[in-house]
């Protein structure tokens, strides 16, 4: 079984926590301590925590209804997470970190496991490039109507693909994402995040564009989601 850790855990405690949780019982998270950043990530205790499996409307991204409405999906997605927290004490459980520094997890508030949930409820999809785990759960909600699929809606992965390649084909040297220095500190802000058309680069204050996320990781810059 992964591990399995808590936003009651100082952040100082992470690795020692991960080390002996098998051994150990660990206390429960209230939900108004859990920061829900979008439709698959969570904050607890400063440290984000990405819904392994799933993947959710990115926060700029909108879709249409069934009646051919357009809405913010991606913000619907994001409250949807909200009200499921709101169940019980959160508990995640996982044993591996994605490569923007995210720790990769199966969350539950109470008793109720949020990624399925949200998956199940037509709020985010099927990660199935990296895991079947819930391919019957979105196949039912497919059926169903739920969600997304009840209207028209571009996969996650599509859209940010998309605005990848139109931000690249104008960003320098083909490296769209933007590292800004502002009161926040050294933020990176990719192609579909909610503010990227307001952030204009200034080199000469230390200002940068990056190739990758993974690339603005490891010079310092951070998510504006962190």
């Amino acid at each position: 079984m992964g591990s399995v850790f808590h936003g009651t855990l100082k952040p100082a405690l992470w690795l020692f926590a991960f080390t002996i949780i098998a051994a150990s019982q660990p206390q429960q998270v209230q939900a108004a301590d859990v920061r829900v950043v979008d439709g698959d990530t969570l904050v607890l205790n400063g440290e984000r925590v990405r819904l392994e499996g799933i993947d959710a409307p990115e926060l700029a991204q909108t879709c249409l209804t069934s009646s051919g409405k357009s809405y913010r999906c991606g913000l619907t997605a994001k409250e949807h997470l909200q009200s499921l927290i709101m169940q019980g004490d959160v508990t995640c459980r996982g044993d591996e970190t994605d490569a923007y520094d995210r720790k990769l997890a199966t969350c539950f508030s109470g008793r109720k496991n949020l990624n399925q949930a949200m998956v199940a409820d037509g709020q985010a999809y099927a990660f199935l490039r990296y895991s079947d785990a819930y391919r019957t759960e979105q196949e039912m909600a497919r059926l169903n109507g739920e969600g997304l699929w009840a209207g028209i809606a571009e996969a996650p992965w599509d859209f940010r693909q998309q605005k990848w390649q139109v931000a690249g084909s104008k960003a320098p040297e083909g490296c769209p994402i933007k590292g800004n220095i502002s009161a926040r500190g050294r933020i990176y802000h990719t192609p579909w995040s909610p503010h990227y058309s307001r952030t204009r680069i200034n080199k000469a204050a230390g200002e940068r564009w990056f190739c990758s996320e993974e690339e603005a990781v490891a010079a310092g810059w951070r998510s504006p989601m962190s």
